[in-house]
């Protein structure tokens, strides 16, 4: 049985990353989640319990944690909760895993900055023929920008999609990677 579990915690180790022997990539560490509360007889927060969890995450999500998470960062995991248990020498060791789905800062201790990766955009349908295409088989632009009546593409099909932020402020993004380009970087 397999549980889906939310825990906010620290990371404890640096991040192993390897390939499994079919190729997979996979990153892994050591979280730590401490119960806190409030003794009012102190007035101070005292530390409780820490839980010890080994997270590991797969594919585009072992190469992100690679990228983006530390040692000694607060963050919180998303995924299923499994547990185990061997013996060895005639004693019995159990240990939680988390299969990720999800792992993020807790911008609850600090600020993070967001990069989208390029392989986590939707991708249109392809073709027999290898192009995109819509259902009857018309070839369709993957810039979803569509094209003048002549048969010309539009005049800005080469830019970079245009935001505007709550300032008013115009933001160009570029579509093949997620990131701010020219002077709003």
């Amino acid at each position: 049985m397999t549980d889906n579990i939310t825990v906010r915690g620290f990371v404890a180790s640096e991040i192993r990353s390897s390939t499994t022997p079919g190729g997979v990539a996979t990153a892994s560490f050591r979280l730590g989640s401490t119960d806190r509360r409030y003794d009012r007889a102190s007035n101070t927060w005292v530390d409780g319990n820490t839980n010890w969890f080994t997270v590991q995450g797969y594919r585009q999500l072992a190469g992100n944690i690679g990228c983006s998470i530390k040692k000694g960062q607060r963050v919180i995991i998303v995924g299923r909760l499994k547990m185990r248990s061997w013996e060895k020498d005639g004693r019995i060791y159990h240990v939680a895993e988390i299969d990720a789905e999800s792992v993020g800062h807790d911008l609850m201790w600090g600020s993070a900055n967001f990069t989208r990766t390029a392989g986590n955009s939707p991708q249109p349908a392809a073709a027999a023929d290898g192009t995109a295409g819509d259902a009857e088989g018309h070839e369709s632009d993957p810039s979803g920008r569509g094209q003048e009546e002549d048969g010309e593409e539009d005049e800005d099909s080469e830019a970079s999609d245009i935001f505007i932020d709550a300032t008013g402020d115009t933001l160009e993004l570029d579509s093949e990677t997620g990131e701010l380009t020219g002077a709003a970087a």
